[in-house]
C-alpha cells in the first residue's frame, strides 16, 4: 500500500471519527509536559536539555541498544509509533544519528512538538508521518527494515493501549530486521498486563520477551526480539559501559547500566515465572506478587501514558 494512500485513509478516518483531543502544555521545575485535553501527561522534555530522555520509562525503551553492536547503531533504522513529545524520535535522530521515522495520528501533536518540544524539521534521515499506526505496520515496503521499533500508543486519558492485539504485534514483528527489537510501554487504568504479555508472546514467542519491573509510576516496558538471544552477562555489561561512555556526557538522565541489567529479565513460557518480575515498587510493602496490585494498594497510578504524572 503506497504511503500516500495510507495518509489519505488516515485523514478520512480522522474526518469521520470523534474530534481528536486538543493539545496543550504545562511547565514545572524546568520540565515541559504535553497534554491531550486532560491532566494526564503525554510526554515531557527538560527545557535546558531538550534532546535528553526525561522519563525513566522512555530510557528503558532504549534497552534494545544492549542487544546490538554499538558500532552499528548509526547505520540502523528506528521507527516510533506514537510521537508523544518526540523524546525517542529526537534522541534516535540527534543523539544516535539513526534514520528515524515517527508515525502520529493527531496533527496537533506534530505541530506542538515542532513548536514547543524542539522536534527538528523533516530531512533526509528524519520523517514524521501523519498516519494510523494500525495501517502503517502493514505497509509492505517497511517489512524487514526496522531495527528499533518503539510502540507507545495511548488515547487522551491514558486508559489502555490503543493497539494491543496479537495480530497488531505480529504486524510489528514483520517490520523488524532479523536482529531488530520492539519495545512497548504498557500502562493504563484499564490495561491488563497479562493480556498484553500473552498477545506479545503469541506474536513473538515467549522466549523472545524481556520484561522490566514497573517504574514507580506504573509503566512496564517489554522488549520483544525478532530473533531471541541470551547475551552473556559480560557482553551486556560491556555494551552498557559503551552506551554510558558515548551518551552519558550529553544525556545526564541516561539510566545506569546496572539498572538496566537488574531491572530487565527474560520472560518465560511459564506465566507465573514471568509475572514474578512484575512486582510493585518496593515502597509499597503491602503489595502482593503481581503488578495489578499496584492499582489497588497504592491508590492507583500517578502518571499518564508513560511515567507521566497527572497534573
Amino acid at each position: 500500500m503506497p504511503a500516500e494512500t495510507l495518509r489519505r485513509d488516515a485523514a478520512a478516518r480522522q474526518r469521520n471519527a470523534v474530534a481528536l483531543p486538543p493539545v496543550s502544555m504545562s511547565e514545572e521545575g524546568g520540565v515541559r509536559h504535553l497534554h491531550l485535553g486532560t491532566p494526564w501527561i503525554q510526554g515531557s522534555m527538560r527545557i535546558d536539555r531538550p534532546y535528553d530522555l526525561a522519563l525513566e520509562y522512555v530510557q528503558r525503551m532504549m534497552a534494545w541498544l544492549l542487544f546490538v553492536d554499538p558500532d552499528t547503531v548509526a547505520e540502523r533504522r528506528a521507527l516510533q509509533l506514537g510521537l508523544g513529545a518526540g523524546a525517542l524520535t529526537k534522541f534516535c535522530h540527534r543523539r544516535l544519528g539513526m534514520d528515524t521515522t515517527a508515525v502520529e495520528l493527531n496533527p496537533q501533536v506534530v505541530a506542538a512538538c515542532r513548536a514547543w518540544f524542539r522536534l527538528p524539521p523533516d530531512g533526509a534521515r528524519l520523517r514524521v508521518v501523519l498516519g494510523d499506526a494500525a495501517d502503517w505496520v502493514r505497509h509492505p515496503p517497511w517489512a524487514g527494515s526496522v531495527d528499533a521499533l518503539a510502540v507507545d500508543l495511548y488515547d487522551h486519558d491514558a486508559g489502555a493501549p490503543v493497539l494491543d492485539s496479537a495480530d497488531f504485534y505480529a504486524d510489528c514483528r514483520r517490520l523488524l530486521t532479523l536482529d531488530g527489537a520492539l519495545t512497548v510501554n504498557l500502562f493504563g487504568r484499564r490495561a491488563s498486563f497479562e493480556r498484553s504479555l500473552a498477545a506479545l508472546a503469541q506474536a513473538f514467542g515467549p522466549q523472545a520477551l524481556w520484561v522490566f519491573k514497573p517504574t514507580r509510576e506504573g509503566n512496564t516496558v517489554v522488549l520483544a526480539q525478532r530473533t531471541p538471544t541470551r547475551p552473556a552477562r559480560a557482553v551486556l555489561a560491556e555494551r552498557a559501559d559503551t552506551i554510558r561512555s558515548q551518551c552519558g556526557a550529553s544525556v545526564c538522565c541516561w539510566p545506569p547500566a546496572g539498572r538496566w541489567r537488574s531491572a530487565a529479565r527474560p520472560s518465560s513460557s511459564s506465566w507465573p515465572i514471568a509475572m514474578a518480575w512484575m512486582r510493585s515498587p518496593s515502597s509499597c510493602t503491602a503489595c502482593c506478587s503481581h503488578c495489578r496490585c499496584f492499582w489497588s494498594c497504592c491508590g492507583g497510578p500517578r502518571n499518564g501514558r508513560g511515567g507521566r504524572s497527572r497534573r
